[in-house]
Order: C-alpha cells, then structure tokens, then sequence
C-alpha cells in the first residue's frame, strides 16, 4: 500500500513540475517575442545592432522552447544524444544560412562594380 502511495504522489510532482516548467517557458518565450517587438517597433538601436538584438532574442528563445516544450535534456543517455543531434542541426543551419549570406552579399558587392 505503501508503494502504491509514493508513486502517485510521485506521479503528482511530476505532473506538477511538468505544468510548473510550460508555464515558465510559456512566459519567457512570450516575454521575449514582447522585447524583440518594442525594439522592431520604437526602433530602439541603429539597424545593425537591431538585427544583432533579435537574433539574440530568436537564439535564446528557440532554446528556452527546446528545453521546456520538447523537453530534450541531458538527464539520460538518450537525452544527451538528443542534445548533440540539435547541437548539430543548429550548426549545420548556421553553416548554410552564414554562407548563403556571404555568398549574397559578395555578389552584391561584386555587380555593384
């Protein structure tokens, strides 16, 4: 009887930090998507430093909605295999969205001549 007591009330504290952990990333994603709106929208920095900012806000709220909506976490084997597989693919996007901007802003610069 015992044991069927600790693993519902364990089962609760899971549930409960499951709704605890959407919530906050729920919050923090929608807070950030607030903040690179205002700076869109008062045009708070030069245009430069504008796109550097909500990149920033971009990067970090993509991770914030990896770790608390898809829930890849490096607490088990498999967890930390899902980390370095998105660790990859967040490469591979900066490898060919970088190129694909130089090779645009070369040619660019190039038939401007």
């Amino acid at each position: 009887m015992s044991n069927q007591h600790n693993v519902a009330h364990s089962e609760h504290e899971t549930g409960h930090t499951k709704t605890k952990l959407y919530a906050t990333g729920f919050i923090v994603s929608a807070l950030l998507t607030l903040a690179a709106y205002f700076l869109v929208d008062k045009q708070l920095l030069s245009t430069c430093a504008l796109y550097i900012a909500v990149g920033a806000l971009a990067f970090i709220q993509a991770v914030t909605q990896v770790f608390c909506f898809v829930r890849s976490n490096t607490s088990k084997e498999d967890g930390r295999w899902n980390v370095l597989a998105f660790l990859f693919t967040i490469g591979v996007i900066i490898i060919l969205v970088g190129g694909s901007l130089w090779i645009m802003y070369n040619l660019n610069y190039n038939m401007g001549r």
